[in-house]
């Protein structure tokens, strides 16, 4: 575990920690996780996911937590994945998230703001309703549900991932490199209770470009490590949908 936890995102700042650069040609190092993440299939898998985000949610936003004890209509959609991190020990949730394409509808961001033109035309994937559990474990999930968003949208071809994200989130986004499309604004959010949000965006293919050359914290973690408790199998890539994910920067 120390190549995330030498590179965590806390509090909108990038730990310092030494990244390990792989020589040309070197296996990829693999790291084992306290927790599995997967895509939900099934009501059981589907309820724990409801339980860890209404209980997120409920730390903060209580009111509106309290309308999140059911499935919403966007874990079902088309396009659309709900991912759920369990911890290894005794299977109890420690993290979701779902993810949502634009393949055969609209962001649920679009309810709210309109995109910049030139993204119009681009594929692009929004992470929402992210809830972790409490503690320097929920950090960590964080973190690695980043990753697996990130995985996911280079094994769709998705070009762009998008987050609405109010503070101090957003300053995580940021030091991971998002794009704010908005400078200086915040933006309520139709599905965010109508809480103000910075809208960010996310170049996926040239990530590994940009975190090489900013010497980002979490370059090992991100594109040179392989986490087998990450497993998007599930997940539906169309013709690449039977394909297992490895940790890889460069899209395949």
């Amino acid at each position: 575990m120390k190549s995330i936890e030498n590179a965590i995102v806390i509090n909108g700042a990038l730990a310092a920690g030494a990244m390990n650069h792989e020589l040309p040609g070197a296996p990829m190092a693999e790291e084992r996780l306290p927790f599995t993440i997967r895509v939900v299939r099934g009501g059981d898998a589907l309820q724990k996911a409801i339980t860890i985000r209404q209980a997120a949610y409920g730390r903060h936003v209580p009111e509106f937590a309290a309308k999140l004890g059911s499935p919403e209509p966007n874990d079902h959609d088309r396009g659309s994945v709900v991912l759920l991190a369990e911890s290894r020990m005794d299977g109890s949730p420690v993290g979701t998230m779902r993810i949502q394409t634009n393949r055969f509808k609209d962001l649920a961001i679009a309810q709210s703001v309109e995109l910049p033109a030139w993204l119009k035309n681009k594929s692009m994937a929004e992470a929402t309703r992210l809830a972790v559990a409490l503690g320097q474990a929920g950090r960590v999930v964080k973190t690695t549900m980043f990753k697996s968003f990130f995985l996911y949208c280079q094994q769709a071809n998705i070009e762009w991932m998008v987050i609405a994200a109010r503070p101090p989130l957003d300053r995580q986004y940021e030091a991971l490199m998002f794009e704010d499309l908005f400078p200086g604004q915040f933006i309520p959010m139709r599905h965010g209770n109508n809480i103000p949000h910075r809208v960010l965006a996310f170049d996926v293919r040239s990530a590994e470009g940009r975190w090489n050359e900013a010497g980002h914290p979490l370059l090992d973690f991100m594109c040179h490590t392989y986490h087998p408790d990450i497993d998007l199998s599930d997940a539906d890539f169309s013709a690449g949908a039977s394909r297992r994910v490895h940790l890889k920067c460069a899209p395949e």
